[in-house]
């Protein structure tokens, strides 16, 4: 990587330790979320991440959803350990200044169209001119090289065209959409997981490049089962409301205090338990309910009775006796029950971060995967469009004072 280092400012200032992704730096340039998510993921352990937005607005996502004090939180979390820097990419000088950004960066993340990334002389050919070792990360709705290529997409037609909609939601009920962005958010994962693989491509060969990355094909893949039936059987999976085509029983039921738990028995001895834990031993000698295939015949039938004992019965009851059993079930939580979890209070799920324009620290989600060695770590949360501009413009790039104050003047940052 071709770098300039701040003797004033470390990369990852705040950061209690050295992350495992020390050394790399990220310039996220995307919007909204499928492509900042997968910069969040790496700036959890340790990448410098610089968040390019546009002077003024920023990034839409910080318009998104809930506001507290008239702050954005969603663009709180999704900021964490990012510096933010701004910088109007429809302006020729602001389109040279990205490229020279890109010039020190090991990696670029960018989510703008095909079509308009040419025009402004930042897509992945003239990024690779000016440094050759750089990987380019483009998410588009729908991928290079077909005839959607160019058109806008969000998560939401990626939910749909995936094919997630269709077997999601009750047999007679309409195609289900989540209530939250999961197709952005499996194309974040996807997009760190494809970084992190690049990177070390790039170890091997010396070379950069070019990540090509839809928000329909990662969610497709999480609902493969339904492609490769069709494909082999020629049969279209339907919706089953929360049942499943593959085991017996898995439903969520209602218990008699108006809770609610979940429950699989995609093991099969662990689908035998149920009927010890229901008082119907019995049923583990039928074959027309001990028998994988056969109990998937009379699906209905087995999560009847499974609905019914649970329903005369409160909620630790219930948990009481299927733990006792050896079966895989839980609560079905909401935002605050999860948070109170035992467990996931002792495994610290959930760190509380303070913030500047916050009155009271905000509770987010710790990094995910514990490595044990580099763990990652939440050292602050988002920041105002442009707050490190000096930073990046002054310490990284080495404009002098009259230069950035050119560029402000020219609302060019």
């Amino acid at each position: 990587m071709k770098t300039t280092t701040s003797q004033t400012l470390t990369p990852n200032e705040g950061a209690a330790r050295p992350g495992a992704l020390s050394g790399i730096r990220v310039i996220d340039a995307a919007t909204l979320v499928a492509g900042p998510l997968a910069a969040t993921y790496l700036a959890e352990y340790g990448a410098e991440v610089i968040k390019v937005e546009q002077p003024g607005s920023g990034d839409p996502i910080r318009q998104w959803g809930a506001r507290k004090d008239d702050v954005n939180l969603m663009s709180k979390s999704l900021g964490r350990n990012k510096r933010t820097a701004s910088l109007n990419l429809r302006d020729p000088e602001g389109q040279e200044l990205f490229r020279k950004l890109a010039s020190q960066a090991d990696v670029v993340i960018l989510n703008t169209r095909p079509s308009t990334l040419k025009k402004w002389g930042i897509g992945w050919e003239e990024l690779h001119a000016v440094n050759d070792q750089l990987i380019v990360m483009h998410v588009t709705g729908y991928g290079a090289g077909g005839p959607l290529s160019d058109r806008p997409g969000f998560g939401t037609i990626g939910e749909a065209m995936s094919g997630f909609a269709f077997v999601t939601g009750e047999a007679d009920g309409p195609p289900t959409l989540p209530g939250f962005m999961l197709a952005d958010c499996v194309a974040g994962v996807n997009g760190a997981f494809a970084i992190l693989a690049a990177i070390r491509a790039r170890e091997l060969t010396g070379k950069g490049q070019l990540i090509d990355l839809s928000l329909v094909e990662p969610l497709a893949r999480f609902v493969e089962q339904a492609t490769m039936v069709f494909d082999q059987l020629g049969e279209i999976q339907t919706r089953v409301g929360n049942k499943w085509n593959i085991s017996v029983p898995r439903n969520t039921y209602q218990t008699r205090d108006g809770r609610w738990i979940a429950l699989s028995g995609s093991a099969q001895t662990i689908a035998l338990r149920v009927y010890d834990a229901i008082g119907r031993p019995e049923l583990k000698e039928d074959p027309e309910f001990a028998d994988p295939v056969r109990r998937l015949a009379n699906r209905d039938t087995v999560d009847n009775l499974v609905a019914s004992w649970v329903l005369e019965r409160d909620l630790e009851t219930v948990l009481g006796a299927f733990e006792a059993a050896g079966v895989a079930a839980g609560p079905v939580y909401d935002a605050a029950q999860i948070m109170a979890d035992p467990h996931f209070i002792a495994r610290k799920t959930f760190v509380s971060v303070k913030d500047d324009e916050l009155e009271k620290p905000l509770t987010v989600q710790a990094p995910v995967a514990r490595l044990s060695e580099t763990p990652g770590e939440v050292f602050h949360l988002g920041r105002a469009v442009g707050a490190d501009n000096d930073y990046v413009y002054k310490s990284l790039l080495g404009l002098s004072n009259t230069e950035v104050e050119h560029l402000k003047t020219g609302n060019i940052i």
